[in-house]
């Protein structure tokens, strides 16, 4: 659909030089019946270069794309309207661009919103400097998650201050759906002052999409999706989200092992490969489950969460399971993992989710 796109717009471009074309003398276009003054020729040569243009930024996803369709399709259409008899037929391309330009708007101001969320989020910690793990500051941890750390390799290295994980996923948006939905992701953590901001792009079919971001800032958790960047498909935020959110947060641990003795996060062992933690941050209190192998490897996280937002919503199992393992920066942690929801009717695997990179304080 992109490539079919494209391939409009810069015939659409190259029809525009029959004006010019015409207007200049060079031939004459038997196509164009109307009268077309140099002047003219020469603005219907600059509207041929502007589509052009756009179609040449929209091919590298250039962020002000958008704003060369805006000013083409003022051109060309102006043109198209003082030649109806001729070019009427351009008023088509003209309106899918201006479609894919408001697109493109939409996408830029939800980008530029998520950047400054960003930015805030990691100015919180980018005058802390990292220490090394030792073995002491472990000491007070249960058995299995010392176990589990050991296995990390997170020992003797510094602190994690913040992380960028690269994610692609497929994910269902309510039980039933057969479909799985390609995504990709990209996510900010801060873990010496708790936070994070996720966003993701997810592909329905070749027209619609959508941009969803979830942040976690100052200890409010929030919701915001957006379909093809432009319609709120939810905006949320209030307490059962923060909850849910605190309790992700919590369970991302995975990806963040040296979070494990932070002074918020209090530890209670079940067994000898289970161990409940619970945070307490700026008043909210939620917790979750660690499960882990006889060898230490982290194989489950399991919380009763809210699975929506409502005043009557219900908290019901939600278990992240592990398929595969990874090093990034030297640390072993799950690149591939599910994420479940123990419903009443049955289990809903709504995720499949596989880390591509994570760069730690970066």
């Amino acid at each position: 659909m992109r490539i079919t796109f494209l391939i409009i717009v810069f015939l659409h471009g190259l029809i525009h030089i029959l004006g010019f074309v015409k207007g200049s003398g060079i031939s004459e276009v038997k196509a164009l019946k109307l009268p077309v003054s140099s002047l003219e020729g020469v603005i219907w040569l600059v509207a041929a270069l502007l589509i052009m243009v756009f179609g040449t930024l929209k091919s590298t996803n250039y962020r002000y794309a958008w704003l060369a369709g805006f000013i083409a399709v003022a051109v060309s259409q102006t043109l198209v309207i003082m030649f109806w008899e001729d070019a009427r037929a351009g008023t088509l391309p003209n309106i899918m661009i201006l479609l894919v330009s408001i697109v493109s708007l939409g996408s830029f101001n939800f980008n530029k919103k998520v950047e400054e969320e960003t930015r805030s989020l990691l100015n919180r910690v980018k005058d802390i400097t990292p220490g090394i793990m030792h073995e002491g500051d472990i000491a007070e941890l249960p058995e299995p998650v010392k176990q589990w750390l050991h296995r990390t390799g997170a020992i003797g290295k510094p602190f994690i201050i913040s992380g960028r994980v690269v994610q692609r996923a497929q994910m269902k948006m309510k039980p039933g759906q057969k479909r799985w939905i390609r995504a990709s992701a990209l996510q900010y953590s801060t873990i010496s002052v708790p936070g994070f901001i996720w966003t993701v792009n997810a592909e329905m079919n070749p027209l619609v999409y959508f941009m969803g971001r979830d942040k976690y800032f100052e200890g409010q958790g929030e919701m915001l999706i957006k379909l093809n960047s432009l319609f709120n498909v939810a905006n949320e935020k209030g307490p059962r989200l923060t909850e849910s959110t605190v309790q992700r947060y919590l369970g991302e641990m995975v990806w963040f092992p040296s979070m494990a003795p932070g002074k918020n996060i209090t530890w209670e062992q079940v067994d000898d490969v289970t161990v409940r933690a619970e945070m307490n941050y700026k008043g909210v209190t939620a917790g979750g489950t660690f499960h882990f192998s006889k060898e230490g490897d982290f194989i489950r996280y399991s919380a009763q969460r809210f699975m929506e937002n409502s005043p009557d919503a219900q908290r019901f199992e939600w278990v992240l399971d592990v398929e595969e393992y990874g090093t990034f920066g030297g640390i072993k942690v799950p690149s591939r993992m599910t994420a479940t929801w123990k419903l009443p009717d049955g289990d809903w695997t709504w995720l499949l989710l596989e880390i591509e990179d994570i760069k730690y304080n970066p």
